[in-house]
């Protein structure tokens, strides 16, 4: 449930984590979310090409240009920490390198297995060690 979900600065949410859905103290709220600059808690990934705010399935599609060789990255909700709207920042609670290893996006794969996927290794990501899954 999302009211669930807390914060610590920096850390995970507390209380069950819903990977595809925003928190309520994220600052969200209905806004339009394109072309902010996504940072990672260890530096900046991108900009946001499109977004979704649809209840239990809000994601955001994350250009990253150079750092990733021109690709999209698909964000489920659940990690973005917070956003600053006077700087167009969206903050989200994953580092480079977990964001990197994630199932790659692909435009067309929008089915529940897909989404069951990356909502996974996401879930799972906020253990020590996030797993490692074939592409």
């Amino acid at each position: 449930m999302q009211g669930d979900q807390g914060t610590v600065p920096g850390g995970a949410p507390t209380g069950a984590f819903d990977p595809w859905s925003y928190r309520d103290e994220a600052g969200v709220a209905g806004a339009n979310l394109v072309g902010y600059k996504v940072e990672a808690t260890d530096g900046s990934i991108g900009k946001i090409d499109s977004s979704s705010q649809e209840v239990n399935a809000s994601y955001l599609v994350v250009d990253t240009g150079p750092w990733i060789f021109g690709k999209k990255v698909m964000l489920p909700a659940g990690t973005v920490n917070h956003v600053d709207h006077e700087e167009q920042k969206v903050y989200v609670d994953r580092e480079k390198d977990q964001i990197k290893a994630a199932p790659e996006y692909d435009e067309t794969a929008t089915d529940p297995a897909y989404r069951d996927k990356l909502g996974g290794y996401y879930n799972d990501s906020y253990a020590a060690t996030p797993p490692t899954f074939l592409r």
